[in-house]
């Protein structure tokens, strides 16, 4: 991984024209002439084309930039795919509110990605499990693996069985195959691995092969952020801190506790993860699947995130990934911590066929896949933040709606260069509507 030489956090972003902020960026963040072309350009029609199927034009996203944040201690630009106003902001503001406190620390599992085979009418369920087991070497010596992913430690890892005795399809016996997809999602990795095993599998165990397919709950494939706020630094003008900390505790504690909160709550962390997810080129689809499977694993669905307040750094728990840094103000302090399965890759055709996929990962350093996973998690738990703490304070509408304003005055035909005005005046008299975008609009133009 490279560590890009830029120690200065990205600031007053927000406040630049795009050109500006793409001044900044190529000034601070290393980019080339070409890079930049690409930001400009985005997809191209025969690109597109290359890509999907039946394709006659382009839906580009809004790709941002999330300021403020410091991962493990290194100063990240992170870029964000996304077309929901305010999330770019608050994941950003959250970040810088962190700062304080040491910033996002984070780990990651090693990249392994499973899959199974489905098997039914296996006339001995522990005798094919027994065949599988003695074979179970052979079997994967036999799955056919290039040398890139051998190279980068890749390989399959083990072959294990499970049995499920009633379905309203009868007893499956599943083939379940572990492999370490290195930095790579891993989904094309495993597919082929499994194919090729079918055939072999049905053959022990005399079995007949319903399907073979990976497994998007990647249980094995974790990533973990952790972060720590200051009282000081969630106190605003109107809201102390210290009941602000515990406001979010308890917000945090009805998504554990009930389900339809818990949907809301974990839909904002994922806008933060999926937004990585699309500007690096992976699915997005899958990270999502991922996480709402994690979330009901207990057999009940929750909150993917963790909050409590504790006295001070010496009260975390042992195994915690963060330390409040030397001489931090006396008072609570805010933990929080996400944990979910999360598999992204940063090497293959798909996650590089995006002509922005390579400069959202010169702008993150180029990390490998785990280091991928372990930002987008950080990002994922700043915005969990950014959510609980507008929620609990002045709500969620307040600066949502002055982004919202202004895709209402686009949306009307409002010229983007008088959009901001527009929307900034329809926010001050409280009616955002096509109607008052139309209006406003008509007056400035007399």
């Amino acid at each position: 991984m490279t560590v890009p030489e830029t120690p200065a956090p990205l600031s007053g972003l927000h406040r630049l024209d795009p050109a500006a902020r793409l001044d900044l960026l190529q000034q601070q963040r290393r980019l080339d002439e070409r890079d930049r072309a690409v930001l400009d350009a985005g997809l191209s029609l025969p690109e597109a084309d290359a890509m999907s199927e039946n394709v006659v034009g382009r839906y580009a996203l809004p790709y941002g930039i999330a300021t403020n944040f410091l991962v493990d201690g290194e100063e990240l630009a992170v870029p964000m795919a996304v077309e929901e106003p305010s999330v770019v902001a608050a994941a950003s503001k959250a970040a810088k509110l962190a700062r304080p406190g040491g910033g996002f620390r984070t780990e990651a599992t090693p990249n392994l990605m499973g899959g199974h085979i489905q098997l039914v009418d296996v006339p001995d369920i522990a005798a094919a499990q027994r065949a599988l087991a003695a074979a179970e070497r052979e079997l994967l010596a036999h799955i056919p693996i290039r040398g890139s992913l051998l190279a980068r430690g890749g390989g399959p890892r083990s072959l294990t069985t499970r049995h499920i005795p009633h379905s309203e399809a009868g007893p499956i016996l599943l083939v379940e195959l572990t492999m370490d997809v290195a930095d790579a999602m891993g989904a094309n990795i495993v597919n082929t691995a499994l194919e090729a095993l079918a055939p072999l599998v049905a053959e022990l165990t005399g079995g007949a092969v319903v399907l073979s397919i990976l497994s998007n709950l990647c249980v094995q494939r974790l990533a973990t952020a952790e972060v720590l706020y200051t009282w000081n630094a969630l106190a605003d003008s109107r809201t102390e801190g210290r009941h602000l900390q515990r406001r979010i505790v308890q917000a945090d504690a009805l998504a554990q506790a009930d389900p339809h909160r818990a949907a809301t709550h974990n839909k904002g962390i994922l806008n933060g993860v999926e937004a990585v997810a699309m500007a690096t080129g992976n699915d997005c689809r899958a990270v999502a699947a991922a996480a709402h499977a994690w979330a009901a694993g207990e057999g009940r669905y929750r909150g993917l995130t963790r909050w409590t307040v504790v006295p001070g750094a010496d009260a975390l728990p042992q195994d915690s990934l963060v330390r409040a840094r030397d001489g931090e103000p006396s008072g609570p302090l805010l933990h929080g911590r996400l944990t979910l399965p999360l598999a992204l890759g940063v090497a293959g055709h798909s996650t590089r066929a995006h002509p922005l996929v390579p400069v959202s990962l010169k702008l993150l350093g180029n990390p490998d896949a785990r280091r991928l996973a372990r930002i987008a998690a950080a990002v994922g738990l700043a915005q969990n933040l950014a959510a609980l703490l507008a929620l609990v304070g002045t709500g969620i509408q307040a600066g949502h709606m002055r982004l919202h304003a202004r895709q209402v005055a686009l949306a009307a035909g409002v010229p983007a260069g008088q959009a901001a005005r527009v929307a900034a005046e329809m926010v001050a008299s409280r009616r955002i509507s096509t109607e008052a975008a139309l209006s406003l609009h008509s007056s400035l133009a007399a």
